[in-house]
């Protein structure tokens, strides 16, 4: 037995070996008076070079402050623990948990048993993880990106706001989430006034890019003079024939309104009914009378076109279910009627304030932020 060692040591050192953590046991000096095997192959040293060594002889010199200070702490506090390192004959640092006790041996003298533990594939894993989180950052970087590009985009869908002929026209347009599937057009010819608006189920990248395709093919027939109801006859085949392998579908609903504005014609495929405002009275519901698109390939009937007398200071109003499938916080659904009694209320008022007030109460009246995409065509004879 080392004469630094007292008899109690000895009686330990065969449990002591046994432990998959390296020990060393230090007096008050501190000075190294025992280490197991665990701890001689951590550092790569025998015990005859260790027994006998200070403590803050075994790390350079510019980090003995430091651990002598936690030392210190842990003689306070009877107990430490904390991260820090081995260093190796190599000239590599072992990454351990260092855990140091305390004791009063039966003659008084104060010893300490210090565990390290070897946290390596830890720390190795903490690096992997770190990097991971990296390129995951840098990768949902590109996607905000990607995605702020493609609501610019899809703010291209939007139908916009202009003065046309004997009509005014006010929009408004917002996504649930970056991107939506809604989309319109106020498209102004020669002899009518096109307003449209479209609602691809669902929300998010898949939904948009539905719309963003269904729009493209709706301009091209509009430009080529379609009428309604050949147009979403043209629109269902398209969906059906080309998005036929989506879980999506769409509704749609479109008027054209004369260059005079005393006429209009209707359409609707599932869509939610389109209004009729006339000052004094109720509004009057324009209902589909197809049914929603991409799903059947008799969707549109025959007969789905309406053709409606207007007088001068009638409002249209097309908007997707955005505004109705609202609820508040007693889970009460604002619905067509609720939003009817709104714009019937608010139609008093001149056409961008009609279009802020009806967005205000939709807002007031729903318990959170809006599920869903919000799209709103107002146009006044």
């Amino acid at each position: 037995m080392s004469e630094l060692q007292p008899e109690w040591i000895v009686q330990v050192r065969d449990i002591l070996e046994t432990l998959n953590q390296g020990v060393i046991i230090t007096d008050d000096g501190p000075r190294v008076v025992y280490t197991n095997a665990v701890f001689r192959e951590m550092v790569g040293r025998s015990d005859d070079e260790l027994v006998g060594q200070s403590v803050k002889d075994l790390f350079p010199p510019e980090d003995v402050p430091w651990l002598l200070s936690r030392i210190a702490l842990g003689r306070i506090q009877g107990q430490d623990r904390f991260e820090f390192y081995l260093p190796q004959v190599a000239g590599d640092r072992l990454p351990v948990v260092i855990s140091a006790r305390q004791f009063e041996n039966p003659d008084g003298r104060i010893f300490a048993i210090v565990t390290f533990t070897d946290i390596t594939e830890q720390k190795s894993s903490e690096t992997d993880l770190r990097r991971a989180n990296l390129l995951l950052e840098a990768r949902e970087r590109a996607m905000e990106e990607d995605l702020l590009l493609a609501a610019r985009i899809q703010e291209s869908l939007a139908p916009r706001s202009l003065t046309w002929a004997a009509a005014s026209v006010e929009t408004y347009y917002q996504a649930a989430r970056t991107i939506g599937g809604d989309y319109g057009l106020v498209t102004p010819g020669d002899d009518y006034l096109t307003l449209l608006l479209g609602d691809v189920s669902g929300h998010g990248i898949g939904s948009a890019l539905v719309a963003n395709r269904i729009y493209t093919e709706t301009i091209s027939l509009i430009e080529a003079g379609a009428e309604l109801t050949p147009m979403f006859q043209h629109l269902n085949r398209f969906a059906l024939q080309h998005l036929g392998g989506s879980v999506m579908y769409f509704t749609l609903a479109a008027a054209r309104l004369s260059r005079d504005g005393r006429s209009l014609e209707f359409a609707s495929a599932g869509h939610p009914p389109a209004m009729i405002l006339r000052r004094g009275e109720s509004p009057r519901f324009l209902e589909s009378a197809s049914t929603i698109l991409g799903c059947f390939d008799d969707a549109v009937h025959q007969e789905s076109a309406l053709h409606i007398s207007l007088e001068a200071g009638d409002r249209v109003m097309l908007y997707t279910d955005g505004f109705t499938d609202n609820f508040n916080s007693r889970r009460e659904m604002l619905g067509v009627k609720g939003l009817a009694e709104l714009a019937r209320e608010a139609s008093r008022l001149p056409l961008s304030e009609m279009k802020q007030r009806i967005l205000d109460c939709v807002a007031s009246w729903r318990d959170g932020p809006a599920a869903d995409d919000m799209s709103l065509i107002l146009a006044e004879v």
